[in-house]
């Protein structure tokens, strides 16, 4: 019996780990952490046993920070 091989392409799965996120975004898990307290990136959902974001609207938070240039971290860097 042939094993089926699963193919992700240029893309993170839909829904990722708190380890996945971290690595998409080349940073640590705590930075991940620390940035949902921050609120620099969304909080996740429980499903089922598991934590996950969606990576949708993880590129969203993203998306939005650039936009419009409101980064609290930079801004508080601004006044020091």
């Amino acid at each position: 019996m042939a094993r089926s091989r699963v193919i992700l392409g240029d893309r993170p799965p839909s829904y990722v780990s708190r380890a996945t996120l971290a690595a998409e975004l080349d940073m640590s898990e705590s930075t991940v952490d620390a940035y949902v307290q921050r609120g620099l990136l969304p909080k996740p959902f429980k499903w089922g046993g598991s934590v996950r974001w969606s990576w949708a609207d993880v590129q969203a938070c993203l998306d939005a920070q650039v936009a419009g240039g409101d980064d609290p971290f930079m801004n508080g860097v601004d006044n020091v």
